[in-house]
């Protein structure tokens, strides 16, 4: 875009300043949101083909994860996600390649080398816990390593995810508990997207907000709309910031909404209504945000278009790549089941 910046008419430092992320990152914020997107959607193209077996994809949810995972610091921080957080990876250095060797279940996928079902994501040299397919037992792990960090006197922040589905489970008052009374930096982050699979919210908890429950647990915490990008920063930021400096857990809600089925086996017509699903897509967050810097003229309609161009065209390249690469052996499924001699 560099010959694009040459001509264009210098930015207003008081909107740059007002958003609290620089041009830089907000242009890394809608290739992120952009790029999640369109690998889901060339996902569910693929299983949709009988290429790939599964998705679970995060559309409606990339505002909320990546507007978190850019408050954090890549390559020092550690990120335990759940299994729509194809955007927080995305940031964490996760590549449109690699995204696709994940669904394929190919040889090389650097999470699981094809052993997991897609979208378990782990990554050691990204410090990107590995998940199981039991929902929020990551809380707990992000507790445990927030407390060695403690131990070691480590400056680290660890951010734990999950939709407001999982915080019924017990693994997440467990860690929400041991993280508080022992003044832990750990982000538990919490995507509301308004459905436990197919449970709505007033069926799943007694209180309005998830975030409400930080008071049980003297700990702080937010609510935030889910569907901005920039507020998400704004919020989770200061809280990382916090962390960071001794100040303990945070309890943080996006207020989302999933805007595909659960997964490309549900049919949600069965529980949620057309003009329900109508009335959000036109809070879709990456159309959103794309209107707000425009209109505020951070950035060029043709910037933007640039951008669309450039990921649609690392998406097909990566599709076409990833089929073509080898699946694992069949005697690979015997290997890390017992100690290798």
């Amino acid at each position: 875009m560099a010959a694009t910046r040459a001509t264009r008419p210098p930015r207003s430092q008081k909107t740059i300043d007002e958003y609290l992320l620089s041009e830089q990152q907000l242009e890394d914020m809608y290739y992120h949101m952009l790029l999640a997107r369109k690998l889901n959607e060339r996902m569910l193209a693929l299983n949709r083909q009988g290429r790939a077996p599964f998705v679970i994809a995060g559309a409606g949810q990339e505002a909320a994860q990546v507007g978190a995972a850019m408050a954090l610091r890549k390559g020092t921080d550690y990120l335990a996600p759940y299994y729509r957080d194809l955007g927080m990876n995305l940031v964490f250095g996760m590549t449109a390649r690699e995204a696709m060797l994940n669904l394929l279940a190919k040889r090389d996928d650097p999470n699981s080398h094809g052993r997991q079902m897609p979208s378990h994501w782990g990554s050691t040299a990204r410090k990107v816990v590995t998940q199981s397919s039991v929902v929020t037992t990551q809380f707990l792990h992000a507790a445990g390593i927030g407390l060695a960090a403690k131990l070691r006197k480590d400056p680290i922040v660890v951010m734990a995810c999950c939709g407001e589905g999982s915080t019924s489970r017990g693994d997440f008052h467990e860690a929400l508990n041991f993280a508080s009374i022992h003044r832990l930096p750990v982000i538990f982050f919490v995507q509301n997207n308004g459905y436990a699979i197919t449970e709505k919210n007033e069926k799943e908890m007694a209180v309005e907000h998830v975030a409400d429950r930080k008071r049980a647990y003297n700990m702080q915490g937010a609510v935030v709309d889910g569907m901005d990008a920039i507020a998400v920063y704004q919020t989770v930021r200061p809280a990382v910031d916090e962390a960071r400096k001794g100040g303990g857990p945070h309890l943080i809600e996006a207020k989302c909404y999933r805007l595909w089925p659960h997964s490309s086996d549900d049919d949600d017509s069965r529980y949620r209504t057309k003009n329900e699903l109508e009335e959000w897509s036109l809070k879709d967050p990456i159309k959103l945000f794309r209107e707000r810097v425009e209109s505020d003229g951070i950035f060029p309609r043709g910037d933007l278009d640039e951008i669309e161009a450039r990921v649609e065209e690392e998406i097909r390249e990566a599709a076409q790549w990833a089929l073509m690469q080898p699946d694992p052996a069949p005697e690979d499924a015997l290997g890390f089941v017992y100690k290798e001699l």
